[in-house]
């Protein structure tokens, strides 16, 4: 059978994938960042999963105001990087694991979750952004990549409580996958930032802090975070961090096995107007 290995959490600043393209991750404003995953990157080469499920919400991209799925699970064999108004990223082709994938759908949608199924999509930044972290700047990505899109853009937008149910139900998909695949979950987006409106710039990092202790040792009392939390206190585009919610209810520890093990944390202010968050959780 399959099974979930690890979950990593990271920001998916747009700002950062244009760093890295343009050359300027050594340059002083950036250099911090990007030490942060340094850690990280020999990590993933040591453990390199079979598969890797990325929670991320796509920004207006493949999906407009005129289809808003909650949920959408991508079945395709491959993903090409978006054009979001200044053309694709020079990133590697995302190839998928249309097996698992659909595994995935069938099972959580058995589960009473319901999930829109694409198997025609582009990803933009904030799926690039978060393997560009991990990865650095390959010729192509160490695995197939699953992109798992939430809909944190346009109200309503689900609760941490039903993304902490998803990533239970996405836990007991992979499990019952009959292949031997090592599958990392991540989830993306976030920290604290609001992007307009007088309080454009917001960064609240007692707040950042505060969710990143309980992500890690209260999972349950994270996934009661309100909406009215999250834009008053992380801003209005905070609430992306509703996807970490669905890679933390994966783990083991929230499904009746043992602890997890922190692997990794960094936090650095700023990136371009966002608080950068990041962690490593492993399953015993």
């Amino acid at each position: 059978m399959a099974h979930l290995s690890a979950s990593v959490y990271t920001s998916h600043v747009p700002a950062i994938g244009a760093a890295l393209d343009l050359g300027k991750s050594a340059e002083p404003y950036w250099q911090p960042l990007f030490k942060g995953y340094e850690y990280s990157k020999q990590w993933l080469k040591d453990n390199t999963p079979d598969v890797i499920f990325l929670v991320y919400n796509d920004h207006a991209t493949a999906f407009s105001l005129d289809i808003i799925p909650t949920f959408a699970i991508g079945c395709a064999a491959e993903f090409q990087p978006a054009d979001e108004g200044w053309g694709p990223r020079p990133v590697p082709m995302v190839k998928g694991h249309p097996e698992l994938a659909s595994h995935i759908a069938h099972s959580v949608i058995q589960q009473d979750f319901d999930l829109t199924i694409v198997n025609k999509m582009d990803v933009d930044h904030g799926l690039t952004v978060p393997l560009s972290l991990m990865c650095g700047q390959p010729a192509s990505w160490p695995c197939p990549v699953i992109p798992f899109a939430v809909n944190v853009v346009q109200y309503p937008v689900p609760s941490g409580k039903r993304c902490f149910q998803l990533g239970q139900a996405i836990q007991r998909a992979i499990k019952s996958f009959d292949e031997p695949l090592n599958v990392q979950i991540w989830g993306t987006g976030g920290m604290s930032h609001q992007l307009q409106g007088p309080r454009a710039g917001l960064i609240n990092k007692e707040f950042d802090a505060r969710f990143m202790d309980l992500l890690i040792h209260q999972p349950e009392q994270a996934a009661a975070i309100s909406h009215i939390d999250y834009v008053r206190d992380a801003g209005s585009e905070g609430i992306e961090l509703v996807m970490w919610l669905i890679a933390r209810g994966a783990m083991a520890d929230v499904n009746g096995g043992p602890p997890v093990e922190l692997m990794h944390r960094f936090y650095h202010v700023p990136a371009s107007n966002t608080a950068v968050g990041h962690a490593i959780l492993k399953n015993s």
